[in-house]
């Protein structure tokens, strides 16, 4: 049976004083997906920015789901903005596809490598992501030095 598709629109809003976003989700998880804590859902917005992340209960009333500054910016829409939301509950394993360069550095640091796959998909995806856009080659060598470093200080994410 494939996942049933949840439709509808909502206005993008801003979390605090921060540039971050999220939109209501206006129904049940509980009723729709059995679940009243975080739900990982396949997205997309507009009919044309696919991305994977969450619903999650932040102390809210209802569930949110983020948007990143990239999806927004993919979207030319901000804060106030309506967006058209279509997505499915997301039942894939998700994996993060690791460089051979960043492979070998966790080959060196088998703590860092350990603390690293503990790490929620979301965390693991924010490092990986942080090294991949690199311009320079030695500004991605720094990062991956920075990234071990983060690591074993118990830092989360970027």
């Amino acid at each position: 049976m494939s996942p049933q598709t949840i439709e509808f629109t909502a206005v993008i809003k801003q979390n605090g004083e921060i540039n971050a976003a999220y939109v209501e989700f206006p129904f049940s998880t509980e009723e729709l997906f059995n679940k009243k804590g975080q739900v990982k859902v396949q997205v997309l917005f507009d009919n044309t920015v696919q991305y994977r992340g969450s619903l999650a209960k932040m102390k809210s009333s209802c569930h949110v789901l983020g948007l990143t500054q990239d999806v927004r910016k993919q979207l030319g829409k901000t804060f106030g903005d309506e967006v058209f939301i279509s997505l499915v509950e997301d039942k894939e394993e998700r994996i993060i596809e690791i460089a051979q360069d960043i492979a070998i550095i966790f080959e060196k640091n088998s703590k860092a490598k350990e603390l690293f796959y503990k790490m929620s998909y979301t965390h693991k995806k924010e490092y990986i992501r942080w090294i991949e856009e690199a311009k320079k080659p030695e500004t991605r060598e720094n990062r991956k030095i920075k990234m071990i470093q983060m690591i074993l200080d118990g830092k989360k994410g970027i």
